[in-house]
């Protein structure tokens, strides 16, 4: 089962379900099963992320992060890693591989409209403020 780390995690780790471990060459990627399947009240989804030490230790991280689970999604929970190390890295049965944060969301509707107003920061967008 997904769980929380310590008292102040936000996020769920969820470990790897494999028969036997599975070997991820450099750059190497692939769906790494978990065995998990959940159903999330509408409104509600759940994010993937990496777990920063699993990165930092062996380069492995997930391919799209965050990876969205939306509420009607029934299929088994499956972690897209990437190794961007160096050397091949090995995931091993129940190994923590990822974390899991559920959260609730909105949803919009969207209205055409001629022209935005006006803001202080405008259309300033990446390294706009400076250093």
């Amino acid at each position: 089962m997904p769980a929380y780390q310590t008292e102040g995690s936000s996020g769920m780790d969820i470990c790897a379900w494999l028969q036997e471990p599975v070997t991820l060459k450099s750059l190497e990627r692939r769906l790494i099963p978990t065995g998990l399947y959940m159903a999330l009240p509408p409104m509600y989804e759940a994010q993937l992320r990496p777990r920063s030490g699993l990165a930092i230790k062996k380069g492995l991280t997930l391919v799209n992060t965050p990876g969205t689970i939306d509420s009607d999604y029934r299929g088994e929970i499956m972690i897209p890693v990437i190794n961007l190390s160096g050397e091949e890295q090995v995931i091993s049965d129940g190994e923590r591989i990822a974390q899991m944060i559920v959260s609730r969301y909105e949803r919009v509707e969207w209205e055409v409209v001629s022209l935005l107003e006006e803001t202080q920061r405008g259309a300033g967008g990446f390294g706009h403020s400076g250093v």
